[in-house]
């Protein structure tokens, strides 16, 4: 799990010993991201998913998180996995330094715009070309409740669902366009989407969003001929 240094607190504290909920959709995965990939889990929390990556076969995989709480617990909880704690960015890998990324309900935990930017930005940069992008996130909820609390805190936030829960955590649900438009942006398209329910963190139910996209090639750079000189014309004889 990851959040802007302004929400952090609550990773550090009650949300890191909260359960996470957020399904694999191994089918998925399997059709796009093959075993010998090199993957990241970026917001890996205490490292469910990479724990999941790593016994179906996946043995090149890294999880980064932004709370040392989390990552102290999955260390604890998962001793074999490699996980990092990465407050910051860059993260301290090269440039397409992997096959694919996992972000699983990453970015509801990200309630500001530009850190959610800069999160998908990242791992454009280090999600090879024709790479994979998996995201899994909530969309914006029909339901009377979220429709309420939508509503009740879009003043205080600025931005239409985003909303606090009484233990403390402040979480975002999206328009389904605000997430392909972060992956476009990004460098990736989407090539797969897959709608379904999920748990939550409090014990409820809500609808998903899963986005494949691939990561666009690199432009090649213009290549610039060399610029010819002029014909040098001949000087009047002399003699």
């Amino acid at each position: 799990m990851t959040s802007s240094q302004g929400f952090l607190g609550f990773w550090e504290t009650t949300g890191s010993a909260k359960t996470f909920t957020h399904p694999l959709d191994p089918a998925l995965l399997d059709a796009y991201v093959p075993r010998g990939a090199r993957v990241l889990d970026y917001g890996c929390g205490y490292g469910r998913l990479t724990a999941e990556l790593a016994g179906a076969g996946y043995r090149a995989v890294r999880g980064v998180d932004v709370s040392a709480a989390l990552i102290a617990r999955g260390k604890r909880e998962h001793p074999e996995l490699e996980l990092l704690h990465c407050p910051g960015f860059p993260l301290p890998f090269g440039d397409g330094a992997f096959d694919a990324a996992l972000l699983f309900a990453v970015l509801t935990c990200v309630p500001r715009d530009a850190d959610q930017t800069a999160i998908v930005g990242e791992l454009g940069r280090l999600v090879r070309p024709g790479g994979v992008l998996y995201l899994s996130d909530v969309p914006l909820q029909g339901d009377a409740l979220n429709r309420e609390r939508y509503a009740r805190f879009s003043a205080r936030y600025g931005t239409y669902g985003v909303f606090e829960t009484p233990d403390g955590g402040v979480f975002r649900h999206h328009p389904p366009e605000r997430l392909r438009g972060l992956v476009r942006e990004a460098g990736f398209t989407v090539l797969k989407e897959r709608e379904g329910s999920v748990a939550t963190l409090d014990g409820q139910t809500a609808q998903r969003l899963q986005l494949i996209a691939r990561r666009d090639p690199v432009p090649p750079e213009p290549v610039h001929p060399e610029p010819v000189p002029p014909e040098v014309s001949p000087g009047p004889a002399t003699g």
